[in-house]
């Protein structure tokens, strides 16, 4: 029951309650959209790149608590962030939830993000948790593609 409350920790529902950077970012010039088959969860994310960083970004879309947290702390974790810096982020962020829960994993420079660590315990939140990131990593990549978890 401890992992659950670690899961749900009070970061998690301040950014599930009131997401900062909601919405669609106006003149944005990169956008993806993302689709978790699995639940249903889908979001658009948007993007203001103006000479390799992330001047703006913003998401929108419906899911559950994990994911619309995620989606949440992402933007605020890459706004002001080169390409690199994001993509070096989203690396960091994967390893972090995907991981094997045995191993320690390097948290340095995830900050806030780390309140997801409990998340790799229960392999059906991973894909809530990182729909966001991949959408992201699809929008700066400008390749098109809606943005999957499977």
């Amino acid at each position: 029951m401890s992992e659950l409350r670690e899961l749900y920790q009070s970061v998690i529902l301040d950014h599930n309650k009131r997401p900062r950077n909601f919405g669609e970012v106006e003149g944005a010039n990169r956008s993806a959209d993302g689709f978790n088959p699995l639940c249903g969860d889908k979001i658009t994310v948007t993007l203001d790149l103006e000479d390799d960083v992330v001047k703006n970004v913003a998401f929108d879309g419906a899911g559950c608590a994990i994911s619309t947290a995620s989606a949440s702390l992402m933007t605020e974790s890459i706004k002001g962030k080169t390409i690199d810096e994001a993509l070096q982020l989203f690396e960091g962020f994967h390893e972090l939830v995907t991981g094997n829960p045995k191993i320690e994993v390097d948290t340095s420079g995830l900050g806030k993000l780390t309140v997801f660590k409990g998340v790799r315990e229960f392999p059906v939140r991973v894909k809530c948790a990182t729909l966001a990131w991949h959408t992201m990593k699809s929008a700066l990549e400008g390749s098109g593609k809606i943005a999957k978890t499977e």
